[in-house]
């Protein structure tokens, strides 16, 4: 049996928060005139897609927490619960949120529960709370595994994730331009993570940190936001419909539909699931690299500039 340990609800503690900051960059963008735009059926999809994601989270929460729990016998360790440790646990979990986003971008089959975030062709702290409903079917929440394994105990690894959570959340706003270079050094930032809400090609498949962009620039996927070249927000084809269901569930029925070609051989069958977005297997289907190698054909004088 695991110990009893229970840490806050920091998510649900933090809704005053994220209602009252919108409002503020309503207001910011009304009396300025800049730093963004709001649409009301965009803004209420995105709130439509965070009240479905805490539903989902009530009725299927218990799978990955129960998981948890009973791996949390087999640990190696107990490391304990002060400070350095929740700080420790804080900088993991982050650099297993990095991997888990670049999977996310990497495998059509967990692009199918993220790519609803991407949806918005806004970006705005309401895009913030643009959130999956089928996370749970990704099976994703394993890459805590390892957490539990080393010693952190589950309520904690949760606890951190939900501070995770909320620091992301400002960071989509258009109304801060941006932070102090050191900050932009280290951590994520509302100028990093326009470029990762960008169709552009020069934009695909970078930025995935969470808190600390170092993981970006460790590996290779960090890539500044262009003076040259203003971000255009959505996907790389836009839905075109303010509808939660289909915002939610359209990459799944597409990506089962793939898989359902006839006269398709099981690999490629299960390529249109784990493959990354627009593998074909024809080829007719462009994947980032032929987007961004089909922009150079284009336009040859953007090679050598950042996302290229």
């Amino acid at each position: 049996m695991t110990d009893q340990l229970a840490y806050p609800d920091v998510v649900n503690y933090a809704v005053p928060f994220f209602i009252a900051a919108i409002l503020v960059e309503l207001t910011w963008i009304v009396i300025k005139r800049r730093g963004g735009r709001y649409e009301t059926r965009d803004a209420l999809t995105s709130l439509l897609m965070g009240a479905g994601n805490v539903a989902a989270g009530i009725a299927l929460g218990f799978v990955a927490y129960g998981f948890y729990v009973w791996l949390w016998d087999y640990s190696l360790f107990n490391l304990g619960t002060g400070w350095l440790v929740v700080a420790l646990c804080f900088v993991l979990d982050d650099l297993r949120y990095y991997w888990y986003h670049r999977i996310a971008h990497r495998s059509r089959w967990v692009w199918a529960e993220h790519v609803n975030h991407h949806s918005s062709q806004h970006y705005n702290l309401s895009t913030a709370l643009r959130q999956s409903w089928t996370g749970t079917f990704t099976g994703m929440w394993l890459l805590r595994a390892p957490l539990i394994l080393l010693g952190f105990h589950p309520a904690m690894v949760i606890f951190v994730g939900g501070i995770n959570l909320i620091y992301q959340f400002w960071i989509h706003t258009e109304a801060i331009t941006r932070m102090p270079r050191w900050f932009e050094a280290v951590m994520n930032t509302p100028s990093h993570h326009r470029v990762h809400h960008g169709r552009n090609a020069r934009y695909l498949d970078a930025n995935y940190a969470g808190v600390f962009i170092i993981w970006d620039r460790m590996f290779g996927t960090f890539v500044p936001e262009y003076d040259g070249e203003k971000v255009d927000y959505g996907l790389v084809h836009n839905l075109g419909t303010f509808n939660p269901l289909r915002v939610a569930f359209h990459e799944w029925f597409a990506m089962f539909r793939d898989m359902a070609r006839p006269g398709l051989s099981l690999r490629q069958r299960l390529a249109y699931a784990l493959a990354p977005p627009g593998w074909s297997h024809d080829g007719s289907r462009e994947m980032t690299e032929a987007l961004k190698a089909r922009h150079l054909s284009e336009y040859p004088e953007d090679r050598g500039t950042p996302g290229f």
